[in-house]
């Protein structure tokens, strides 16, 4: 089997670790050679219910082991996984189904519920039940002969910015993710990699990658816990772990105790950490996070190494992979050197000519992006036409490229907030607020000013038994930004409002707006 496939992928991890733990979850225990049975009969089970190559197959449950089954089985048997986010109903559950048109769906039993409110016609099996696919209850199969540019799986942005949209994932892209991630992270089959992040999300998916690249063992559990994380990782043996920028504030505002540093894990994936927080989560924690560009249409582009990051940096390029800072305000370039794959939200990656050049080193731009290893980006969105091999594709991302080709995150195009005529990063302001003793979270977006462009708005998040002043914020940021910069206005609240993958739905806080319990700066 070709090895830039999932199938090839497990048949090879198989082969070489095969006795080898692969699997840890819900007290679920398998080895690489369980793993690959697994994947044969849950093809099997899948064929004798309906299903065929081609066909797709929605997922609305949790992080359990019938899951990986449902990703792996899918894979094998040549049809289409389509994992969804367990937290979507109503409007957006449909919009999702709608959009990629699945035949069958598999689905904890709360969520078939909202499946059926909403209208689905297709055919639901419900965990735990006899009509339910499961591994070793129906004929192994042999795996479809599929290829490394065919498409695995569905998976949705994240949707903060805009209506959410299917990323086709080719195999191909599976496995690079597996290479690329465990040559950053320095994996080996010595190694027990930790997640809690959903499964349904790019980040945990592709652990499963990531150790079969290497023959490490695999610990997921359902959900993150900020007061048991390190308990967990020490219970697991784990020696790396995977967590989001937004969770790292959380892990520090948790009071210290001995589970701090009782745990082998030493290094971790940390896309998205605050520059301030990196230096102190090592000490707190003795992890060193690494940073890194990747997302659901990518791959991982730029990164770095554990023993060599720069706090606040995401790294350098990657081999394979190219990476450009362009103008970032692309509207005025003519539609002749821009094609847009979709700009419905600007979470997603848009493909662009090769002929835009880049901003001088130092200058804030958008990062746009390439490849010439085959298939390692996505194939494109659903209903979209596939962009051509080697194309550009824009990120959304607003950063700087220093000479040295260290690349750093400035903001979100769309988060960057204009202010009497000076350009302000929502994510500068988010740091500083984080240094702030009192603060566990923060999020700044722009809100109208009545002078035209923008205001500077903060909702910070308190530390557990703190109060938080916000005259006394405003004052904390006055000595750590620039006076353009300083919030106008600050809500004191008691959490944000995220996705399931702990990024800030920022479009809530700027559909909320000011309010009548908002502290005015100059009111």
């Amino acid at each position: 089997m070709d090895r830039m496939t999932i199938p090839g992928l497990v048949d090879a991890a198989a082969a070489h670790h095969g006795e080898r733990t692969f699997l840890t979850l819900d007290g679920t225990s398998r080895t690489y050679a369980r793993t690959r049975t697994a994947a044969a009969t849950m093809a099997g089970a899948l064929a004798a219910r309906g299903c065929r190559p081609g066909d797709r197959v929605a997922a609305l449950l949790s992080n359990r082991v019938e899951l990986i089954d449902l990703v792996l089985g899918c894979a094998w048997l040549g049809a289409v996984v389509v994992p969804l986010n367990t937290a979507l109903h109503g409007r957006l559950l449909r919009h999702a189904l709608d959009e990629s048109e699945p035949r069958f769906l598999y689905a904890e039993d709360e969520p078939a519920a909202r499946v059926g409110e909403v209208g689905y016609a297709g055919e639901v099996w419900v965990a735990g039940t006899p009509q339910a696919p499961v591994p070793g209850i129906d004929r192994a199969l042999d795996a479809h002969p599929s290829r490394p540019g065919d498409t695995a799986a569905v998976l949705f942005t994240s949707g903060t910015t805009g209506p959410s949209r299917g990323v086709r994932c080719p195999h191909s892209q599976f496995a690079w993710w597996g290479r690329n991630v465990a040559d950053s992270l320095r994996l080996t089959a010595d190694d027990t990699l930790y997640t809690c992040l959903p499964l349904f999300h790019t980040n945990a998916l592709h652990t499963l990658a990531q150790a079969m690249t290497v023959g490490a063992s695999l610990v997921v559990d359902r959900r993150f816990s900020a007061s048991r994380h390190w308990t967990r990782a020490a219970e697991t043996g784990a020696t790396c772990v995977y967590v989001l920028g937004a969770m790292v504030p959380m892990l520090l505002a948790q009071p210290p105790g001995p589970a701090d540093r009782a745990h082998r894990a030493w290094r971790g994936l940390g896309p998205g950490t605050p520059g301030a927080l990196w230096e102190v989560f090592r000490e707190r924690f003795g992890v060193t996070l690494v940073d890194g560009f990747g997302s659901t249409e990518t791959n991982l582009v730029i990164g770095s190494v554990p023993e060599d990051c720069r706090p606040g940096y995401m790294g350098t390029v990657r081999d394979g992979f190219e990476a450009r800072v362009v103008d970032a305000d692309l509207s005025s370039v003519s539609e002749a050197r821009v094609v847009d794959v979709d700009f419905s939200s600007v979470s997603e990656a848009r493909v662009v000519d090769a002929d835009l050049s880049s901003v001088p080193d130092g200058t804030p731009g958008e990062l746009v992006v390439r490849t010439d290893l085959e298939y390692a980006f996505a194939t494109g969105y659903l209903g979209d036409v596939t962009p051509d091999p080697g194309s550009w594709r824009r990120t959304g991302d607003r950063v700087v490229r220093e000479p040295d080709g260290w690349f750093r995150f400035v903001d979100r195009v769309k988060d960057c907030i204009r202010r009497r005529g000076e350009n302000i990063s929502s994510y500068e302001v988010e740091a500083a607020l984080r240094v702030h003793p009192d603060v566990a979270e923060a999020a700044a977006f722009p809100v109208p000013s009545a002078l035209a462009e923008d205001e500077v708005m903060v909702a910070v998040v308190p530390r557990a038994g703190r109060t938080l002043d916000p005259a006394q914020v405003a004052r904390h940021c006055a000595g750590q930004l620039p006076a353009f910069a300083v919030p106008r206005y600050v809500d004191v609240v008691e959490a944000l409002p995220l996705t399931e993958t702990g990024k800030v739905r920022k479009s809530v806080l700027r559909e909320r707006g000011v309010t009548g319990g908002t502290w005015d700066r100059c009111g």
